[in-house]
């Protein structure tokens, strides 16, 4: 009876040993240079809740790894809780696809600092937020302009700035519809109309949203746009028919 409990036990054992952890269809590694002792969360907002999927304490070795399952591309977070009593700590996002995702950053510039390799959405929202770092430096210049202007009673600066953030605003709003529409095979598109352009004319949505690929528009960003987009148009209908 012994041996065969003994024998039992190495059964167990070995299959356990044998058996593959579950993985997931989504590798995130990295490091955090710099980062001695902290928490990194693996994050994402369900039904508008930001929850944790996964967190990793640090101590000592920087670098990260964590495994994730996403149906579908879908921006996830890399949050950093540095242990220090701060109320506010850092957070970078990203694009989560099947396959390999690297971001390599640093304790001091979490955010500003990340470096991002992913898939084909990760890709291209590195390239949007290049051009539209762009158009907020452009902004925060007319704001800083626009104050000097108002101690200095600069009636004529302060229309002159007026005139140049509205054709900022323009140029920002045209270039990220062209660049959502140029994308419509990608869920990227209907994230950065949410995003950065929500409140464009509805025509402008309406486009983007008649160009998405079929199974960009059933997406989880997809989705958001469309019923975004119904309920403008309810509302407009209701305001349109209110001022009769």
């Amino acid at each position: 009876m012994r041996r065969f409990f003994t024998i039992l036990l190495l059964s167990i054992l070995i299959l356990s040993c044998s058996t593959p952890k579950k993985e997931g269809n989504v590798s995130i590694n990295g490091t955090v240079k710099g980062l001695k002792k902290g928490t990194l969360y693996l994050q994402k907002i369900k039904d508008t809740i930001l929850i944790n999927l996964d967190s990793l304490v640090i101590d000592g070795d920087p670098q990260f790894t964590f495994q994730t399952t996403v149906q579908e591309p879908e921006i996830h977070y890399l949050f950093l809780d540095k242990h220090d009593g701060t109320q506010f700590n850092d957070r970078i996002n990203f694009f989560a696809e099947p396959g390999q995702i690297t971001i390599n950053t640093s304790l001091n510039g979490f955010e500003k600092d990340a470096i991002i390799a992913g898939g084909k959405n990760q890709t291209k929202l590195i390239e949007y937020n290049k051009i539209n770092k762009r158009f907020k430096e452009r902004n925060l210049r007319i704001i800083k302009e626009d104050y000097e202007a108002k101690k200095q009673n600069d009636d004529e600066k302060l229309a002159e700035n007026d005139i140049a953030y509205k054709n900022l605003l323009r140029q920002k709003y045209l270039y990220t519809i062209n660049f959502a529409i140029n994308n419509r095979k990608l869920e990227v598109a209907p994230y950065i109309t949410l995003n950065e352009v929500f409140d464009a004319n509805i025509k402008y949505l309406d486009t983007v949203v008649k160009s998405l690929s079929p199974k960009v528009k059933k997406s989880i960003y997809g989705k958001q746009l469309v019923d975004y987009l119904k309920e403008r148009k309810t509302k407009e209908a209701e305001r349109i028919e209110k001022d009769k």
